[in-house]
């Protein structure tokens, strides 16, 4: 980075809050996707939304690409940095700044860690629904940016079903507001939230957020089924999906997940092939009447054990389990990829059975972890980068598992975003129309493309993955590109 850039930044920041050095950038040249790596020019550390507003309209007026980061969760390569260009860590506006228990919102800053809402939250019986498996760490800027979800997105949604208002700085600098403090109003004209929400920030960065709180549950009926194949699981969850039930949430985990959960924080599983994982929440009477139906449908299931869990330290086991499972296979694994890909309900045995299949081809091992009520799967890809080829071909795995999901009628992406990692899948996903229509919009609040540059578009400069020869989609005939 020049000196005229450095002593511009200079103007808004002490020396102490630009981070120039070699040791002092290293931790911000990826995210949790480390195979993708990029060296930024500079960090800087605002405290406050004027540095942000001041720093974007530099960047603005220098035609300088910066990328908002927060913990750096993401998995798609989506808050990678851009060489040369400039990262602005929002990880210091931490603050809740308004927490209304009548009105059941907090207004909160980018950098807050998702779960500290709940935990703000606690004493008045409310909580914050979203729930990503980093929730402990991950901020809520970056929820906003990738539009995350969780295990509980099957009965309260994403989060841009929680997000009641915004103020953003968009990529030229200007300052907007979207939304407001209530639903009032919501559904009426275009959904400029829901537009801002999993932009993968190439519009800008929020400073502000509203948020909506729900009450506590009164009463949680946790139920783990155990299973001696991996298919019957799947089908499991279509039979709870059409008996007309709404859990709160429905997980699976396979085998080898199951392994990796049990080493890393040793919950209690029983030994099986996969363990569905169903949670029943709301109203003592409405839970217990469901939890009657079922256990009804488990036993028809298939499943040969069946847990409920007891006490909320139970049911905290359970979970802390699955929650654990994604950090958890690096004990079994010096490498993995952890892939994200959709399909509906009613196909997840299917894809199940075909993804067995896939890894037998391959000779890798795969551990699949997931959101099984919305379909949404979590092939976690396991491999060894020190032997050659290795990554490549975990990489040509995880395309063919993407190639699956479009092929069942699914979508190449549930949660983690396209970042740098799937922006070639793209036109599996749109038409060129479809994607020319996205950039337009895109140019049209961020004409000089300075925001997140690369991310999320097809073409561009090569990612540092970029594999050689013909893509698992083009073998699949899910595109071309001719």
């Amino acid at each position: 980075m020049n000196r005229a850039i450095y002593d511009a930044l200079e103007t808004i920041y002490p020396a102490e809050r630009i981070l120039m050095r070699d040791a002092q950038l290293l931790p911000y040249e990826s995210d949790a996707l480390t195979a993708f790596n990029t060296k930024p020019g500079a960090v800087v550390i605002p405290l406050n939304e004027d540095e942000i507003i001041a720093t974007v309209r530099l960047c603005h007026e220098l035609d300088l690409p910066f990328v908002a980061r927060g913990s750096g969760t993401s998995l798609s390569g989506g808050s990678l940095p851009i060489a040369d260009g400039l990262v602005i860590g929002l990880n210091r506006l931490n603050r809740i700044k308004r927490l209304d228990p009548r009105q059941r919102i907090a207004v909160v800053e980018p950098g807050v860690v998702n779960l500290h809402i709940s935990q703000a939250a606690q004493p008045y019986g409310l909580y914050y629904a979203p729930d990503p498996s980093s929730q402990s760490i991950c901020t809520i800027g970056g929820n906003i940016a990738f539009n995350s979800g969780g295990a509980h997105c099957l009965k309260y949604g994403m989060t841009s079903n929680h997000v009641l208002g915004l103020k953003v700085v968009l990529a030229d600098g200007a300052v907007t507001e979207f939304g407001g403090e209530s639903l009032e109003g919501v559904g009426i004209g275009p959904d400029v939230i829901g537009l801002f929400i999993g932009s993968e920030g190439l519009f800008g960065i929020a400073l502000e957020i509203t948020v909506r709180l729900m009450p506590q549950p009164e009463r949680y009926r946790t139920v783990l089924a155990a299973y001696d194949d991996l298919g019957c699981a799947g089908d499991a969850v279509s039979m709870v999906v059409a008996s007309g039930l709404l859990p709160g949430a429905m997980e699976i985990m396979d085998r080898l997940a199951i392994k990796a959960a049990e080493a890393s924080v040793n919950a209690g599983y029983p030994d099986a092939e996969a363990l569905l994982i169903v949670e029943l929440e709301g109203e003592a009477p409405q839970v217990e009447a469901e939890f009657e139906q079922l256990n009804g449908i488990i036993a028809e299931s298939g499943a040969f054990e069946t847990r409920v869990a007891q006490s909320e330290e139970e049911r905290a086991r359970i979970w802390k389990g699955r929650k654990s499972a994604f950090s958890a296979v690096g004990r079994l694994s010096p490498d993995y990829i952890v892939q994200d890909g959709v399909v509906p309900r009613s196909r997840l045995g299917e894809a199940l059975l075909e993804i067995n299949a896939l890894k037998q081809n391959y000779g890798l091992d795969v551990a699949n972890v997931f959101h099984a009520g919305d379909g949404n799967l979590h092939p976690l890809i396991l491999y060894d980068g020190r032997e050659p080829g290795a990554l490549r071909k975990a990489e040509q795995l995880a395309g063919e598992i993407l190639a699956l999901c479009v092929a069942l009628g699914g979508s190449i992406t549930g949660e983690h975003g396209i970042g740098m990692e799937k922006r070639d899948y793209m036109p599996a996903m749109f038409s060129e129309e479809e994607l020319d229509i996205m950039q337009a919009l895109r140019r049209a609040i961020d004409p000089k493309e300075i925001a997140n540059r690369g991310k999320m578009f097809p073409g561009g400069e090569a990612p540092a993955l970029a594999l050689q020869g013909m893509h698992p989609l083009e073998q699949q005939g899910v595109i071309s590109r001719e």
